[in-house]
């Protein structure tokens, strides 16, 4: 309960809110697995939830304490998604719940509102055909004005499959750090310690796990064989065309996922420099160098929005000293801008964010999106690629912040980016051979990336 009411409170991820619960700690791991998979179901199917719940109240939850709709909610989750707890243990441990929050005793209200949704028969879900916005908005759990942007983009068959993919729980998918093995020891490895695994579609490096259970008891993780990391994601980095000796800047490096795979693929020869502007999240970048053993990274705590005016190294995974500027003013042959974004392609991994956001953020993120690209562009060497990437398919986060920056720096221009996609993925190019993996048929999150190639001179 705490869990979602920081999520709902602070606008924080799943992830972060779980870290802050010590108490946690001292739960086995079954209990710890019932914990996360009753917060993030909750926020998987609020929507349907609380239309149910409306429906038996007949009023609208939001006028009652958070805490006693998160209670309803959990409550109302069990009952309807859930088989291995008992109906009765699921209202009773609502019930004490509800004497707890204050303002007076809700016990009774929640124990009527839950056992008449046990007796109750399902009601029939909305006429697509009277009002197709509210009928896939309580169907499949979306918030009515992300449906409604969809609708208007991709048509009705197209929406209701993006918005029941917010319902899917995503695959564990691993990637090999080819550093310390190949793809077939790792998978050989996982077999022998018991785990259901299985090679990816199209990554060559990928690999997906089955039941994998706590991620702290996989030793090949912990001892760095592999990086946790969707195939989508896992297909960025290919676009960058790194060789050993090169230097590459990813100017939005943390947590590291996308940066160790690239110091992979320089096999830890040349430069790869790596800004993010918070320190803490550099610091996670930093361990994970270090257990993947990445020794050619050189992080910067550093704003890619903002003029590069810093002259100490604050942190680093190599021990090499050097001013930001100095290292900057080399250039490089190619970057990486995976930029901050609305996070829609990832709805599945984060149903936090299908409640947490709201439209406006459409129209901010771009900004952020071309601040950062026309900060950089200047530091690639001539004939260099920037390579942009958001865990997104809206227009304004991708083809539209792709056509601006062309237009105010015509040195550059969009080159096809499917020559550096496995053969078995060159599905996953649009019109214009930018990846897009919107619609996919290898159960990946939804990303976009383009190839900038510079042209002309500097602009």
């Amino acid at each position: 309960m705490a869990i979602l009411l920081k999520v709902e409170r602070d606008h924080v991820f799943v992830d972060q809110a779980f870290h802050c619960q010590e108490n946690l700690l001292a739960l086995n791991k079954s209990d710890r697995g019932l914990v996360r998979e009753l917060v993030l179901g909750v926020l998987r199917y609020r929507g349907t939830l609380d239309w149910r719940l409306s429906r038996i109240a007949h009023r609208p939850l939001l006028r009652w304490p958070l805490a006693l709709v998160m209670i309803l909610r959990v409550g109302a989750y069990q009952i309807l998604r859930l088989d291995r707890i008992p109906v009765s243990a699921a209202v009773n441990e609502s019930v004490n719940m509800a004497k707890a929050v204050r303002g007076r005793d809700w016990s009774g209200l929640v124990n009527g509102i839950l056992r008449t949704l046990v007796r109750q028969e399902p009601p029939s879900w909305p006429d697509a055909c009277d009002d197709p916005v509210n009928a896939l908005s309580i169907r499949w759990s979306c918030p009515s004005w992300m449906v409604q942007r969809w609708l208007l983009r991709f048509g009705i068959m197209k929406t209701e499959r993006l918005c029941r993919a917010t319902l899917n729980i995503p695959p564990l998918t691993l990637r090999t750090n080819t550093i310390r093995c190949s793809r077939a020891q790792l998978l050989e490895r996982l077999r022998q310690e018991g785990y259901d695994v299985h090679e990816t579609s199209v990554s060559a490096v990928g690999v997906t796990l089955k039941k994998c259970g706590d991620l702290q008891s996989l030793k090949a993780l912990q001892e760095g064989w592999c990086y946790v990391e969707d195939e989508a994601a896992q297909l960025i980095p290919l676009l960058m065309d790194v060789h050993p000796g090169d230097r590459v800047l990813d100017a939005c490096a943390a947590p590291g996922g996308k940066t160790t795979h690239l110091a992979a693929l320089m096999h830890n020869q040349g430069a790869l420099v790596a800004l993010d502007h918070h320190a803490s999240r550099l610091q996670v970048l930093i361990a994970n160098c270090q257990r993947l053993g990445m020794t050619n990274v050189q992080p910067f705590v550093a704003d890619a929005r903002k003029a590069f005016t810093q002259t100490k190294e604050p942190c680093s995974s190599s021990g090499r000293p050097g001013s930001l500027p100095s290292v900057l003013g080399q250039g490089f042959d190619s970057i990486l801008v995976d930029a901050s974004c609305s996070g829609f392609g990832v709805l599945r991994r984060h149903p936090e964010g299908k409640w947490g956001k709201g439209p406006d953020l459409i129209h901010q993120t771009p900004l952020t999106q071309l601040k950062i690209l026309d900060n950089i562009h200047s530091l690639l060497r001539p004939r260099g690629v920037i390579v942009y990437s958001v865990c997104s398919i809206e227009l304004e986060e991708t083809l539209h912040v792709l056509a601006k920056f062309c237009q105010r720096h015509p040195a550059f221009q969009v080159e096809s980016a499917m020559p550096w996609i496995p053969l078995s993925g060159q599905c996953l190019g649009d019109e214009n051979g930018n990846v897009c993996t919107a619609f996919n048929p290898f159960d990946m999150d939804g990303f976009f990336a383009a190839r900038l190639k510079r042209v002309g001179s500097s602009s």
